[in-house]
Protein backbone atom coordinates (compact mmCIF):
# COMPACT_ATOMS: atom_id res chain seq x y z
CA UNK A 1 0.00 0.00 0.00
CA UNK A 2 1.27 3.48 -0.85
CA UNK A 3 1.55 5.71 2.20
CA UNK A 4 2.70 9.29 2.63
CA UNK A 5 4.54 10.58 5.68
CA UNK A 6 4.88 14.21 6.72
CA UNK A 7 8.22 15.81 7.34
CA UNK A 8 7.87 17.45 10.74
CA UNK A 9 9.50 14.59 12.66
CA UNK A 10 11.89 13.62 9.88
CA UNK A 11 13.76 16.78 8.87
CA UNK A 12 17.02 15.27 10.15
CA UNK A 13 16.28 11.60 9.46
CA UNK A 14 18.15 11.65 6.15
CA UNK A 15 21.61 13.20 5.81
CA UNK A 16 22.03 15.61 2.88
CA UNK A 17 22.97 13.97 -0.40
CA UNK A 18 26.46 14.78 -1.73
CA UNK A 19 26.39 18.37 -2.96
CA UNK A 20 23.15 19.34 -1.23
CA UNK A 21 24.89 21.29 1.50
CA UNK A 22 26.55 23.47 -1.13
CA UNK A 23 23.47 23.80 -3.33
CA UNK A 24 20.15 24.51 -1.58
CA UNK A 25 18.37 23.93 -4.88
CA UNK A 26 19.60 20.33 -4.84
CA UNK A 27 18.45 20.05 -1.24
CA UNK A 28 15.05 21.41 -2.30
CA UNK A 29 14.71 18.78 -5.02
CA UNK A 30 15.50 16.11 -2.43
CA UNK A 31 12.81 17.26 0.00
CA UNK A 32 10.39 14.74 -1.55
CA UNK A 33 11.64 11.21 -0.99
CA UNK A 34 10.59 7.79 -2.20
CA UNK A 35 11.23 5.08 0.39
CA UNK A 36 11.26 1.30 0.18
CA UNK A 37 7.90 -0.41 0.54
CA UNK A 38 5.90 2.15 -1.44
CA UNK A 39 6.24 4.91 1.16
CA UNK A 40 6.95 8.57 0.45
CA UNK A 41 8.22 11.33 2.67
CA UNK A 42 7.55 15.01 1.99
CA UNK A 43 9.62 17.43 4.08
CA UNK A 44 7.41 20.29 2.85
CA UNK A 45 4.08 18.56 3.40
CA UNK A 46 2.59 21.20 5.69
CA UNK A 47 3.15 24.92 6.40
CA UNK A 48 4.95 23.95 9.62
CA UNK A 49 7.22 21.57 7.69
CA UNK A 50 7.97 24.23 5.07
CA UNK A 51 8.74 26.82 7.75
CA UNK A 52 11.08 24.41 9.52
CA UNK A 53 12.84 23.48 6.27
CA UNK A 54 13.42 27.11 5.30
CA UNK A 55 14.49 28.14 8.80
CA UNK A 56 17.05 25.32 8.96
CA UNK A 57 18.67 26.82 5.84
CA UNK A 58 18.49 30.44 7.02
CA UNK A 59 15.90 31.27 4.38
CA UNK A 60 13.16 32.28 6.81
CA UNK A 61 12.81 33.01 10.51
CA UNK A 62 11.68 30.08 12.64
CA UNK A 63 8.55 32.03 13.63
CA UNK A 64 7.63 32.96 10.05
CA UNK A 65 4.31 31.13 10.39
CA UNK A 66 3.89 30.32 6.71
CA UNK A 67 0.43 29.57 5.40
CA UNK A 68 -0.52 26.76 3.03
CA UNK A 69 -0.41 29.01 -0.03
CA UNK A 70 3.26 29.75 0.69
CA UNK A 71 4.10 26.11 1.38
CA UNK A 72 2.37 25.24 -1.89
CA UNK A 73 4.52 27.75 -3.80
CA UNK A 74 7.63 26.16 -2.34
CA UNK A 75 6.48 22.67 -3.35
CA UNK A 76 5.68 23.92 -6.85
CA UNK A 77 9.17 25.40 -7.26
CA UNK A 78 10.60 22.11 -6.00
CA UNK A 79 8.80 20.21 -8.74
CA UNK A 80 10.05 22.58 -11.42
CA UNK A 81 13.65 22.62 -10.14
CA UNK A 82 13.58 18.82 -9.99
CA UNK A 83 12.37 18.72 -13.59
CA UNK A 84 15.25 20.96 -14.70
CA UNK A 85 17.90 19.01 -12.81
CA UNK A 86 16.54 15.70 -14.10
CA UNK A 87 16.51 16.92 -17.69
CA UNK A 88 20.14 17.97 -17.30
CA UNK A 89 21.07 14.52 -15.97
CA UNK A 90 19.22 12.90 -18.88
CA UNK A 91 20.78 15.31 -21.43
CA UNK A 92 17.24 16.25 -22.47
CA UNK A 93 15.85 19.70 -23.35
CA UNK A 94 14.58 21.49 -20.24
CA UNK A 95 10.81 21.82 -19.83
CA UNK A 96 9.80 25.36 -20.75
CA UNK A 97 7.29 25.51 -17.88
CA UNK A 98 10.14 24.76 -15.46
CA UNK A 99 12.31 27.48 -17.00
CA UNK A 100 9.45 29.97 -16.65
CA UNK A 101 8.86 28.98 -13.03
CA UNK A 102 12.52 29.46 -12.08
CA UNK A 103 12.71 32.79 -13.91
CA UNK A 104 9.52 33.99 -12.22
CA UNK A 105 11.00 33.11 -8.83
CA UNK A 106 14.28 34.84 -9.73
CA UNK A 107 12.51 38.11 -10.49
CA UNK A 108 9.85 37.86 -7.78
CA UNK A 109 11.87 39.45 -4.97
CA UNK A 110 13.51 42.89 -4.78
CA UNK A 111 17.16 42.62 -5.73
CA UNK A 112 18.37 45.94 -4.30
CA UNK A 113 19.61 46.23 -0.73
CA UNK A 114 17.92 49.24 0.89
CA UNK A 115 19.46 51.69 3.36
CA UNK A 116 18.46 50.90 6.95
CA UNK A 117 19.30 52.13 10.44
CA UNK A 118 19.05 50.61 13.89
CA UNK A 119 20.79 51.21 17.21
CA UNK A 120 22.88 48.05 16.92
CA UNK A 121 24.19 48.43 13.38
CA UNK A 122 23.71 52.12 12.66
CA UNK A 123 23.36 52.92 8.97
CA UNK A 124 23.69 49.82 6.82
CA UNK A 125 22.32 48.24 3.69
CA UNK A 126 20.34 45.01 3.73
CA UNK A 127 17.61 43.34 1.69
CA UNK A 128 14.17 44.45 2.75
CA UNK A 129 11.88 41.49 3.23
CA UNK A 130 8.65 42.32 5.03
CA UNK A 131 6.62 39.40 6.33
CA UNK A 132 4.63 39.03 3.12
CA UNK A 133 7.84 38.81 1.05
CA UNK A 134 9.68 36.15 3.07
CA UNK A 135 8.71 33.40 0.68
CA UNK A 136 9.46 35.58 -2.36
CA UNK A 137 12.98 36.02 -1.06
CA UNK A 138 13.43 32.32 -0.26
CA UNK A 139 12.17 31.26 -3.68
CA UNK A 140 14.48 33.77 -5.38
CA UNK A 141 17.51 32.40 -3.50
CA UNK A 142 16.60 28.82 -4.37
CA UNK A 143 15.93 29.67 -8.01
CA UNK A 144 19.22 31.56 -8.30
CA UNK A 145 21.10 28.59 -6.91
CA UNK A 146 19.33 26.26 -9.35
CA UNK A 147 20.35 28.52 -12.23
CA UNK A 148 23.95 28.63 -11.00
CA UNK A 149 24.06 24.87 -10.55
CA UNK A 150 22.66 24.18 -14.01
CA UNK A 151 25.02 26.57 -15.77
CA UNK A 152 28.16 26.02 -13.69
CA UNK A 153 30.84 23.32 -13.60
CA UNK A 154 28.92 21.22 -11.08
CA UNK A 155 26.25 20.49 -13.70
CA UNK A 156 28.50 17.79 -15.17
CA UNK A 157 28.48 15.98 -11.82
CA UNK A 158 24.70 15.85 -11.40
CA UNK A 159 23.35 12.32 -10.98
CA UNK A 160 20.47 10.40 -9.45
CA UNK A 161 20.92 7.93 -6.64
CA UNK A 162 21.63 4.46 -8.00
CA UNK A 163 19.67 2.59 -5.32
CA UNK A 164 16.04 2.10 -6.33
CA UNK A 165 13.47 3.20 -5.36
CA UNK A 166 15.40 6.24 -4.06
CA UNK A 167 15.57 9.03 -6.60
CA UNK A 168 17.42 11.70 -4.64
CA UNK A 169 19.77 13.83 -6.71
CA UNK A 170 23.43 14.39 -5.91
CA UNK A 171 26.78 15.53 -7.20
CA UNK A 172 29.06 12.61 -8.08
CA UNK A 173 32.30 12.57 -6.16
CA UNK A 174 34.01 9.65 -7.92
CA UNK A 175 33.35 6.69 -10.18
CA UNK A 176 30.33 5.87 -12.29
CA UNK A 177 28.01 4.53 -9.58
CA UNK A 178 26.98 6.79 -6.74
CA UNK A 179 24.51 6.64 -3.89
CA UNK A 180 23.03 9.51 -1.94
CA UNK A 181 23.77 7.95 1.46
CA UNK A 182 25.42 5.04 3.22
CA UNK A 183 21.96 3.57 3.73
CA UNK A 184 21.26 3.51 -0.01
CA UNK A 185 24.70 2.10 -0.77
CA UNK A 186 24.21 -0.73 1.72
CA UNK A 187 20.77 -1.47 0.27
CA UNK A 188 22.11 -1.57 -3.29
CA UNK A 189 24.93 -3.92 -2.34
CA UNK A 190 22.55 -6.17 -0.42
CA UNK A 191 20.20 -6.30 -3.42
CA UNK A 192 23.04 -7.29 -5.74
CA UNK A 193 24.21 -10.00 -3.33
CA UNK A 194 20.68 -11.38 -3.05
CA UNK A 195 20.31 -11.39 -6.84
CA UNK A 196 23.53 -13.38 -7.20
CA UNK A 197 22.38 -15.94 -4.62
CA UNK A 198 18.96 -16.27 -6.24
CA UNK A 199 20.36 -16.71 -9.75
CA UNK A 200 19.84 -20.33 -10.91
CA UNK A 201 22.96 -22.35 -11.58
CA UNK A 202 23.68 -22.94 -15.29
CA UNK A 203 22.44 -26.26 -16.63
CA UNK A 204 25.10 -28.96 -16.96
CA UNK A 205 25.81 -30.40 -20.39
CA UNK A 206 25.66 -34.19 -20.97
CA UNK A 207 29.46 -34.30 -21.14
CA UNK A 208 29.74 -32.51 -17.79
CA UNK A 209 27.18 -34.83 -16.22
CA UNK A 210 29.07 -37.97 -17.36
Amino acid sequence: MHETATGTAAQTAFPPAPGAEQHPALDLANSALVLPGGHTLDLLASPADATQWLAARDLAPADAGLQEVCAGRLRTLRDQVTALLTSRIDSAPPPFAALDAVNDALTGAPAAAVLLWDETHGLHRAPSHPADRIVDHALAVLAADAADLLTGPDAERLAACGSAPCHRLLLRTHGRRQWCSVRCGDRARAARAYARRARPAPARTPDEAA
